[in-house]
C-alpha cells in the first residue's frame, strides 16, 4: 500500500495539488493533428545540430577525459568539462555556505527544460524543432530547495 503524502485537508478541496505531492512536474502537450510523416522519417538527421548543442552544454554525455595523453590528467579532463565547471562550485557552495544560489538553480532548470524539449522531439512526442528558449508544449517545473536543514543538507552532495 502506498502511503498518502498529501497534506492534511484544511477545509479546501479534496484534490491534492501537484505542488504538494511532487517537487518536480513535467507536462507534455501532445499534438492533436498527429505528427508530420516527412519530418518523422528524417528526425535523427534533423536533430544533429541540436544534439551537438546539448552535448556541449550538458557534457555528462560526452567524454572529456585525457587518458590517451596522460593517465594522470584524466581527473583534470573531467574537471575541465562543462559538467565539472558547473557541478564543483555548486557542491562547494552547498557544502560550506549551505545555500544553493538561485541563479545556478535557474540555469540548471532552463538547461533541463531544454533537454526535455529535445527528448520530446526525438521520442516523437512533439513535432516542432526544439527551441532554446520557448516552452513549446513541454512544461517542466521544479521547486527551489529551501535552505532549511531538511531540504538542503550540506553533507549530502558528498555522497550523492
Amino acid at each position: 500500500m502506498i502511503a498518502d503524502r498529501t497534506p492534511p485537508d484544511k477545509g479546501l478541496s479534496q484534490e491534492p495539488t501537484a505542488r504538494a505531492v511532487y517537487p518536480a512536474r513535467l507536462e507534455i502537450d501532445y499534438p492533436e493533428a498527429g505528427l508530420n510523416r516527412v519530418t518523422t522519417a528524417f528526425r535523427l538527421v534533423l536533430a544533429i545540430p541540436i544534439l551537438l548543442l546539448v552535448a556541449l552544454l550538458a557534457s555528462s554525455a560526452t567524454d572529456w577525459s585525457l587518458e590517451d595523453v596522460d593517465p594522470g590528467l584524466e581527473f583534470w579532463g573531467v574537471l575541465l568539462s562543462m559538467g565539472g565547471i558547473i557541478f564543483l562550485p555548486v557542491l562547494l557552495v552547498i557544502l560550506f555556505r549551505r545555500k544553493y544560489p538561485r541563479w545556478w538553480f535557474d540555469w540548471n532548470l532552463e538547461l533541463t527544460r531544454f533537454v526535455m524539449r529535445v527528448n520530446a522531439y526525438l521520442l516523437l512526442l512533439r513535432d516542432e524543432y526544439p527551441s532554446t528558449d520557448e516552452p513549446q508544449g513541454v512544461h517542466l517545473s521544479l521547486d527551489y530547495p529551501a535552505a532549511a536543514a531538511r531540504d538542503l543538507n550540506r553533507w549530502l552532495p558528498l555522497v550523492k
